[in-house]
């Protein structure tokens, strides 16, 4: 089993999102990581873009494929990880912890009740293994 921690939310898009009364730290889960392999390329949003749940904020890109970055939740970009702009090691070897993408003031802590909880985001990537 992939590391899912209990206390994120998940997106079917393979988005984590870990919520702080309103701020919102945002990265790709360990399966999208391993699905996709080596990140050789990243590009985020600047802070104080504007995030749309739903809608892309960024691009990642691997040696296999190149995929949008799909926001969780709605709100203003606070913080980007900007280790990740110069050294994407983090991203590839730790997705869900150190290689964050984005921090987000959150509009609407309501649309969190939207997002995966890590036992239905389990049931996911257990069925597309098989």
């Amino acid at each position: 089993m992939k590391y899912v921690p209990e206390e994120n939310y998940y997106t079917k898009d393979h988005e984590w999102a870990y919520a702080d009364e309103n701020l919102v730290t945002i990265g790709i889960t360990e399966y999208a990581q391993t699905a996709l392999g080596e990140v050789v390329y990243l590009d985020l949003p600047d802070i104080g873009q504007r995030v749309v749940k739903e809608e892309s904020f960024g691009v990642v890109e691997s040696v296999k494929a190149m995929n949008d970055l799909i926001a969780p939740v709605s709100g203003i970009v606070i913080e980007v990880n900007d280790v990740l702009l110069n050294n994407l090691d983090s991203l590839n070897d730790d997705p869900m912890n150190n290689g964050w993408l984005v921090k987000v003031e959150i509009d609407n802590e309501k649309e969190l009740l939207h997002l995966l909880k890590a036992a239905d985001y389990k049931k996911i990537i257990d069925k597309k293994k098989k």
